[in-house]
């Protein structure tokens, strides 16, 4: 099994990138994972030609079994995470892919509205989508020194996730929960 990752963070040490970083560390052995980071490069939707960066984003995510995807930390999307679902959309580049989203933020609300865009972005595209809101301060210490997952519980909530993303075939005893 192979799962992208895409942040909606355009900023590469930001909690959310890190947060997926993380996440992808989390995964069952044996399941590839691999965080595409051209989200700043992608333009906006246009008839025509596929600019190069979303033929890599659609050809990536063509390859894989499943999206692992992190909404931002505020409740707003940044433009091009709808530019790069747009391009995804009208190339059915999600149509029947299973997508995993993670959401956090210091509120609950950031979080809810934040995935709740996501939501509709993806159902109209056609993925078939799972996910946790998990509302977490940024500003706290979530991760160790070497950018795995610290908290327990945090660790659990994103376990479950991928739990529902990976098929029980690939899912070590341990992360079953």
């Amino acid at each position: 099994m192979k799962i992208i990752g895409i942040a909606a963070g355009l900023h590469a040490g930001s909690f959310i990138n890190r947060l997926l970083e993380a996440a992808g560390g989390e995964l069952p052995k044996g399941v590839g994972f691999s965080v595409w980071s051209g989200l700043g490069e992608i333009p906006p939707y246009a008839r025509g030609p596929v600019p190069a960066s979303a033929r890599e984003l659609i050809r990536l995510v063509a390859a894989s079994d499943a999206v692992l995807l992190t909404a931002p930390e505020h409740s707003l999307l940044p433009v091009e995470l709808t530019y790069a679902l747009d391009w995804m959309s009208a190339r059915d580049g999600l149509s029947g892919k299973h997508v995993a989203v993670i959401s956090a933020s210091a509120r609950a609300c950031g979080a809810m509205w934040a995935q709740a865009e996501l939501y509709k972005h993806l159902q109209a595209a056609g993925a078939v989508v799972m996910g946790d809101e998990l509302v977490i301060s940024p500003a706290g210490r979530h991760f160790d020194e070497d950018g795995h997952l610290a908290d327990p519980a945090l660790r659990a909530q994103v376990r479950a996730v991928i739990g529902r993303l990976c098929p029980a075939e690939v899912m070590e005893p341990a992360l079953l929960l």
